[in-house]
């Protein structure tokens, strides 16, 4: 399907790898020109390369860390420089670690917070005059199923995140009718983080090999199997689309039908 973002600029952070790579894989594959970031510069280099390698768009790939605001900035001011202006901005970010409660010290609640909504304002603060001068403005949140159901263990993520989800409401209503707001909520998806969470479970003997940690990951997934980053890459460059001019403010879950709220 042809989403009709050819020649548009689209912003993705954090997507040097899974699911801010997959989103900007698929926006460059629909001919976007599309600009990534992420803090490793060697995985950096990998993923423009593979971004680059999926359309007849440009690639910007610039190393930067979401949690600075100068940083974030600089992304800002350089992707619109080079492309022209931002069409579509994607924010994504790395999982914070597992944690419990008493586990957790007050500097990682600040760190986890920086992380996940911080440089998502940042990133929306400083790409908002220019999504304001597009025809086609639009922002997508990566965030994840736990806005909606808790998951053990994963405390930060839990209570953190929702703030993302208050945030696109808010914008989606504050920036219409000139700027769509959505957020989605990716469930089990096999990026690189889960992929190290079985190999782990395959080392401490958890799991025989990676294909059953696979299948105990999918046991109380009704499609019975754990997602491709690609399939929720699709969803975004969906929502981002003119195609999708009609959605706004909405929460997208991309789990597979797991989330029973």
């Amino acid at each position: 399907m042809d989403l009709d973002v050819d020649g548009n600029a689209a912003l993705v952070t954090a997507s040097s790898s899974g699911l801010g790579l997959a989103s900007a894989t698929v926006l460059a594959r629909q001919g976007a020109n599309v600009a990534i970031c992420g803090r490793n510069e060697e995985r950096l280099e990998t993923a423009r390369e593979h971004v680059d390698a999926q359309g007849d768009g440009e690639v910007l790939a610039k190393q930067t860390d979401l949690t600075d605001p100068d940083q974030v900035s600089d992304l800002v001011a350089t992707t619109a420089e080079a492309f022209g202006g931002i069409d579509h901005l994607v924010t994504s970010a790395g999982g914070p670690p597992s944690t419990t409660f008493l586990e957790t010290s007050e500097r990682e609640w600040y760190q986890a917070y920086d992380l996940l909504v911080m440089s998502v304002v940042w990133t929306i603060e400083e790409a908002h005059p220019h999504l304001l001068e597009s025809d086609e403005g639009s922002i997508v949140c990566v965030t994840s199923r736990t806005v909606q159901e808790v998951a053990d263990g994963l405390l930060l993520s839990n209570a953190v995140r929702r703030a993302v989800i208050g945030l696109v409401k808010t914008v989606s209503r504050e920036f219409a009718p000139e700027i769509r707001a959505n957020a989605v909520l990716p469930g089990t998806i096999e990026t690189p983080r889960i992929e190290e969470l079985i190999e782990a479970r395959v080392e401490n003997g958890t799991y025989e090999d990676y294909e059953s940690g696979l299948e105990a990951m999918a046991n109380d997934i009704p499609m019975g199997r754990i997602g491709d980053p690609e399939e929720l890459g699709e969803v975004v460059a969906f929502l981002s689309s003119p195609h999708a001019s009609f959605v706004t403010g909405v929460e997208v879950p991309i789990d597979g039908g797991l989330l029973r709220s």
